[in-house]
């Protein structure tokens, strides 16, 4: 009787190929959504038309994954959003000079601390879909210029009341939500449209300043891509 050879078969692949798949999938889709993004800033979106001339000047902090509006506290932004000084955002205060509104996922926007600090639960619901909250902080009184970090815009008179219309129905009527927040001085709100990576806080950005005026792409997920479309279709 002569011992037969053991041999192998190629049905199932290594291992080491299934991880490599497990890894290589959501990081393609990853490259992808950075990419459609960068196409998404150079393709022209839908922009109201606002006519006259540039009078109000507003600001775009940047942060590392998002971007906040810092508008000129004035007594007409004081009377739309006077709810906020109740709820200790200083908009009254005599040295306040702008107020930092952000839009953000609920859950990832309102978890507390540095971005460490954010669960693993809070950063898959912004990806498959999350409500979303405002934050409001009171600034005190500079000069944009002062700030490196910050992108100055300037609107003309409709074209800020439409952006101040557009913040103010995202949060009417408000609703506070009783959240740490990333100051001591900052409130959140309660959003009335949804958070996902198809909607970030980015894009949420560019719907908002394209309602105001301002020339930009029609898909903005990341702040790289509306740092480029700030770029390629301002002035």
């Amino acid at each position: 009787m002569i011992a037969t050879t053991p041999t192998t078969t190629t049905d199932s692949p290594p291992m080491w190929r299934g991880l490599a798949l497990f890894v290589a999938l959501p990081l393609g889709l990853v490259i992808l959504w950075i990419v459609a993004g960068v196409l998404g800033a150079l393709i022209p979106g839908q922009v109201a038309r606002h006519d006259g001339p540039d009078l109000v000047q507003i600001g775009l902090i940047a942060t590392p994954i998002h971007y906040d509006l810092l508008l000129p506290i004035t007594p007409e932004l004081q009377s739309r959003f006077g709810f906020a000084a109740a709820d200790g955002v200083g908009i009254t205060a005599p040295d306040a000079g702008w107020l930092l509104i952000g839009w953000g996922a609920h859950e990832f926007y309102t978890s507390a601390g540095g971005y460490s600090d954010v669960p693993l639960h809070a950063v898959w619901r912004g990806i498959v879909g999350d409500a979303s909250v405002l934050r409001l902080e009171a600034w005190g009184q500079f000069a944009l210029a002062d700030l490196p970090e910050v992108q100055p815009i300037t609107l003309t008179e409709s074209g800020y009341a439409a952006l101040l219309d557009r913040i103010e129905a995202e949060i009417t009527p408000p609703r506070l939500l009783r959240a740490p927040g990333l100051t001591e001085a900052d409130a959140f709100y309660h959003a009335r449209t949804g958070f996902s990576a198809l909607r970030t806080c980015n894009v949420w950005m560019g719907e908002t300043l394209r309602e105001a005026g301002v020339p930009l792409g029609a898909w903005l997920p990341t702040p790289q891509a509306l740092r480029l479309s700030l770029w390629f279709w301002g002035d």
